[in-house]
């Protein structure tokens, strides 16, 4: 009886972590993909290469790796801080989810017209650092990426936010591949690939954007 009841015990703890990982990997999925179509690395490579072009490729790796050491870094506090920015400021997760769901969904609209949306267009200053600025801030790290995480992480467990973190760090590693072999995947893929990867990631963005919209609507109706 005792062994039985061992056995029913281990069953539903097996069920629970199987339902547990497959919860995760959804969510890994989900944010990756979103991160993935508001930063679009293979897109951003023509501004990184119209900024870095007659740089050395020292140079060049240098600038890249900067840039993105920022944009994870910021990336990184509004995810795990997330919470706490809510209590400072007295701010609500649907509140987040609408006014972060509409910035997502314009960026997404402006790329599906196949043009920059002014909330992550890299505009250079003579006297900034172009890794901080326009790279880093807003190009990557814009309000459209910071609201993403902060959606993703503000109402989950450290596990979710752990797997967002990760998801995020995957996707600045292969905005740094993209960035260093510039030259060639610019050559490869040519403007006309360009613009349709970015459209196909504009259509993405307004569709998760519209869905973070909804949710929100949702638990403000049902508050």
């Amino acid at each position: 009886m005792c062994t039985l009841k061992i056995t029913r015990r281990q069953g539903v703890n097996f069920l629970w972590n199987h339902e547990k990982m497959n919860q995760l990997f959804e969510h890994a999925l989900t944010v990756f993909m979103a991160f993935f179509a508001i930063m679009n690395p293979i897109a951003n490579t023509t501004v990184f290469a119209g900024l870095t072009g007659s740089m050395g490729k020292s140079e060049q790796t240098k600038i890249a790796l900067k840039s993105l050491f920022i944009t994870f870094t910021i990336i990184l506090l509004f995810s795990v801080l997330g919470k706490s920015i809510f209590h400072l400021f007295g701010i609500t997760l649907p509140a987040l989810r609408i006014t972060g769901g509409i910035l997502v969904f314009l960026v997404g609209y402006h790329m599906l017209q196949g043009k920059n949306s002014n909330l992550h267009t890299a505009q250079e200053s003579e006297n900034s650092d172009v890794a901080v600025s326009p790279l880093a801030v807003p190009l990557l790290a814009g309000p459209g990426t910071i609201a993403t995480a902060m959606n993703y992480s503000a109402s989950a467990g450290w596990e979710e936010i752990t797997v967002t973190v990760l998801m995020f760090a995957t996707l600045c590693v292969i905005t740094f591949v993209c960035f260093v072999f510039s030259s060639n995947i610019i050559s490869v893929i040519g403007r006309s690939g360009l613009g349709i990867v970015t459209r196909l990631m504009g259509l993405i963005l307004s569709v998760i954007g519209v869905q973070m919209v909804i949710i929100g609507i949702k638990a403000v109706i049902y508050i």
